[in-house]
């Protein structure tokens, strides 16, 4: 009885003083932890106090409250349940929550503090009918849970302990830079944001890239929001189609999981399929036909190091050896051939490893994918442009961040890539997320599926008119 009076004043406490959320440290922690919100007087002397600041001046963290554990939900919607159970972290250890809402001190000194004995805790007492008591403040080991409201409390100095952060060069873009980036855009609520990203523009930084989504998003794509976008899968440079992106820290691990556990979820005896959760198709153009009209590919495949370790690839690993493998999986289907040597593929990747279909095309199929000259280098030196009594030579013209999107069809000596995410299928996640806000009990049945479908580039459209090919709908399928 005295434990649900309590979690009752607790919860009435909150209600007449809303205190600083959680996402609102992440977005700003100095200002989460500036004078407004440090230490008031109690009038009552701290407890087991003997090396405190005398001045009695601390910086003080919002109080704990439960948050959404997206993680968790992630793995909800893609089980074969419908309920989205364990959506909310009950609990935290007093290290977690210092580290969650300062992201900007370094896990080292926050150690520190807790072992030279500098963290302090304020948790409720008692209650009297609705009156909330407060506990005098006293030290708090790394380890401990917190309660709901408990507060933590640390030393004025972390501000001056902690490195500066660092300063990070903002990417300029021009006008129309901002304007081509922005029109790539086909989707955007609270919770995510859709691209059709464009053949040649890379999603994540690295060695030898200069331009890339994540850094774009970063300057263009924020929409008045102070998080930037957050990548949640991945796709080839030179690959085109639908990109994800979270716009909070809450979407983004929700959406990461969903992808994650499509892959975990999928093996070579059994293939998990949650339809409501991730459903992916890509379109390529291939050189040749495979044997058969439609089949799955159940093939690991593990990575290579060559050119005295300068680069990498992936390769199928069939020859039985105990090396590292992933196992990866493709369902495909031939949508139509042409008289000419080329075939249109509809590709279902049920797991998500790195130049999976790729792969598997060159590999297994025996058939890679146009424009594709890491797998399938002998094809092409064999192979001869598509000539048409109709093709009218295109004159380059200059596209943001030097990106060549004129020509590479199936006409050129040098082809574009011709692979495309061309649909995807999730569950509404800013729908579930607001739900989850107010109950932490929600049926994922009763969340909207978002379909996705993205325009084919503009390489792989005149390849799909220069052979007069059907690309028939697979929506249906």
């Amino acid at each position: 009885m005295a434990k649900w009076r309590l979690a009752t004043a607790t919860l009435r406490r909150h209600l007449r003083s809303p205190s600083p959320t959680i996402s609102s440290v992440f977005r700003d922690p100095s200002g989460a932890l500036s004078a407004a919100n440090q230490r008031r007087s109690y009038g009552t002397p701290l407890a087991d106090d003997d090396d405190d600041d005398p001045r009695g001046k601390w910086l003080t963290l919002p109080p704990f409250s439960p948050t959404i554990d997206a993680a968790a939900v992630g793995k909800e919607l893609f089980s074969d349940g419908d309920s989205v159970k364990a959506s909310s972290d009950g609990s935290t250890t007093a290290l977690r929550w210092i580290l969650r809402c300062r992201p900007d001190l370094p896990r080292t000194l926050v150690q520190k503090l807790f072992r030279l004995r500098q963290v302090r805790r304020e948790m409720s007492l008692s209650c009297d009918g609705d009156e909330l008591q407060r506990s005098q403040l006293k030290r708090v080991a790394a380890k401990e849970s917190l309660n709901l409201g408990d507060r933590i409390y640390l030393p004025l100095s972390v501000n001056n302990d902690a490195p500066p952060p660092a300063k990070k060069e903002s990417f300029c873009c021009s006008e129309e830079e901002r304007k081509f980036v922005c029109s790539l855009v086909l989707y955007k609520d609270p919770a995510i944001i859709v691209l059709n990203k464009p053949h040649g523009l890379a999603v994540q930084g690295g060695t030898g890239i200069k331009i890339s989504i994540d850094e774009l998003a970063a300057t263009c794509l924020t929409f008045g929001k102070s998080e930037s976008p957050r990548l949640v899968h991945r796709l080839d440079r030179d690959c085109s189609g639908l990109l994800v992106l979270g716009r909070t820290q809450t979407a983004a691990t929700v959406l990461h999981s969903i992808f994650r556990e499509k892959t975990s979820g999928a093996s070579a005896y059994s293939v998990k399929k949650n339809i409501k959760s991730l459903k992916r198709k890509y379109l390529a153009l291939v050189i040749g036909c495979p044997r058969r009209q439609r089949g799955q590919i159940s093939a690991p495949l593990r990575k290579v190091v060559v050119d005295d370790g300068k680069s990498d690839r992936i390769t199928v690993n069939d020859n039985g050896e105990l090396v590292s493998t992933q196992h990866a999986i493709t369902e495909y289907r031939v949508i139509e051939s042409s008289p000419h040597g080329y075939t249109w593929l509809e590709l279902r990747p049920l797991t998500g490893r790195k130049h999976q279909l790729r792969v598997h095309c060159a590999e297994v199929l025996g058939t890679p994918i146009l424009g594709d000259y890491k797998y399938g280098w002998q094809a092409h030196k064999s192979r001869e442009p598509f000539v048409s009594s109709g093709n009218t030579p295109t004159k380059p013209s200059l596209s943001p961040f030097g990106l060549d999107l004129d020509g590479g069809d199936v006409s050129s000596k040098q082809p574009h890539l011709h692979l495309h995410s061309k649909q995807i299928d999730l569950p509404n996640i800013s729908q579930l997320l607001e739900q989850l806000e107010v109950s932490s009990d929600s049926d994922s049945s009763e969340h909207d599926c978002l379909k996705f479908d993205a325009p084919l580039p503009a390489h792989m459209q005149l390849s799909f008119n220069l052979l007069k090919s059907r690309v028939e709908s697979c929506d249906n399928s």
